[in-house]
């Protein structure tokens, strides 16, 4: 049956397939790898080209540096407690929360491995100790 359906894809499918490789995805989207990576030394042509729209990039990036003096004023304690408290309800209200019978599922599983652990730790304590016991007496 797989081999019906191999013969009816057409060659083109298998170029339009995923990529593999980080390489081939990136080549794939069209991006290359900034100058002063390791394969900038591969290709000279290409790592002058980035080199040189790196240098332009550097010199739009924008404002300068604001000076130690020019800091704005940090909010009160106050108003930071409440921006603090905003900030965890907005957090929380994104949270997929489990139902009722997924949340008996994991507690139950996280029950037993507990319970093995337990039993696990307990009883290689007890080998230890026989074994210690019949050593040294």
């Amino acid at each position: 049956m797989s081999e019906g359906r191999e013969q009816d894809q057409p060659d083109e499918r298998e170029s339009a397939a995923r990529p593999v490789t980080a390489a081939a995805r990136r080549e794939r989207r069209g991006t290359a790898r900034p100058a002063g990576r390791k394969d900038a030394a591969a290709k000279p042509s290409e790592a002058k080209k980035s080199a040189e729209s790196d240098s332009d990039a550097a010199d739009r990036k924008g404002r300068p540096t604001r000076a130690r003096g020019d800091q704005e004023k940090r909010p009160g304690f106050f108003a930071r407690i409440v921006r603090y408290i905003r900030e965890v309800v907005s957090e929380l209200r994104k949270v997929i929360w489990p139902t009722r019978k997924q949340m008996i599922t994991y507690t139950s599983v996280v029950l037993v491995f507990v319970a093995f652990m337990v039993a696990l730790v307990f009883g290689l304590d007890s080998a230890f100790a026989w074994g210690v016991f019949k050593v040294f007496g």
